[in-house]
């Protein structure tokens, strides 16, 4: 498994899908039941996805920890207010005015939601 969790870090997943293959679950096992057939299937349907080496090459992060401080300063200072309680679109359309705010785009989206009014 350590070898394995390298291989993408190197632009190499399709060496991992190789590994996978070899340790699929039969056809016969549930998807439930059957975690490779799980892991391969996504990497599968993602591989366009997996260039982390041109990611690294343009400086964008490639690891969760960057959307995890986002969660804890972008997110739950909003959401989780004493009192405060949400519906899931509520939730959803507050964070997505947060998101845009936080990533910049506070005037594009207002000049786009005026254009579209008008």
């Amino acid at each position: 498994m350590e070898t394995q969790k390298k291989h993408p870090k190197g632009n190499q997943s399709p060496l991992v899908l190789t590994a996978l293959r070899q340790a699929l679950e039969p056809a016969s096992v549930a998807d439930a039941g059957a975690p490779v057939r799980a892991c391969h299937r996504y990497l599968s349907n993602r591989l366009d996805h997996l260039d982390y080496q041109g990611a690294l090459a343009k400086g964008w992060p490639i690891g969760s920890g960057e959307i995890e401080s986002a969660h804890r300063s972008i997110v739950q200072p909003r959401l989780k207010r004493p009192g405060a309680w949400w519906t899931p679109d509520n939730a959803e359309a507050m964070l997505a005015l947060r998101i845009t705010r936080a990533n910049g785009q506070w005037p594009t989206y207002w000049q786009d939601d005026l254009k579209q009014a008008a």
